[in-house]
């Protein structure tokens, strides 16, 4: 499996330990990691058109310094019809707040939301959407 995997997430040990996971996991995709939300909408806006830079799934930190999850995916509804391509976007967080689970449940372009700690299971699970 293949597939282009995006991270966005501030904490740096959470970036490594994921991306062991995505090693382990035996996916060999490309991985782009985003440390701040800012960034990553920068680079979806200008590549909103070019389908081999665009990932094809995103795990998306909701608790983030300066834009949080929640802001980044209010900036990214509009572009997401540019996208020439389906992305799946999953939230990943350790906040076990009802509100914010009930919050992702209403937004349609959120593939769903996991909670921290990162597995290989939870992360084969959610590629297993992309293959459906």
């Amino acid at each position: 499996m293949t597939p282009k995997i995006c991270i966005i997430d501030d904490d740096k040990i959470y970036q490594f330990t994921t991306k062991k996971i995505i090693a382990n996991a035996g996916i060999t995709g490309e991985i782009l990691i985003f440390s701040d939300a800012e960034n990553a909408l920068s680079f979806f806006q200008n590549e909103s058109g070019n389908t081999t830079k665009l990932p094809d799934i995103v795990f998306l930190d909701i608790n983030m310094p300066f834009m949080d999850g929640w802001q980044f995916l209010e900036a990214m509804e509009p572009i997401l019809s540019k996208f020439p391509k389906p992305i799946q976007i999953y939230l990943v967080s350790s906040s076990v707040d009802e509100a914010d689970t009930e919050r992702a449940t209403k937004i349609p372009y959120v593939s769903g939301y996991i909670f921290k700690p990162f597995t290989k299971e939870k992360l084969l699970e959610s590629l297993a959407h992309l293959q459906s």
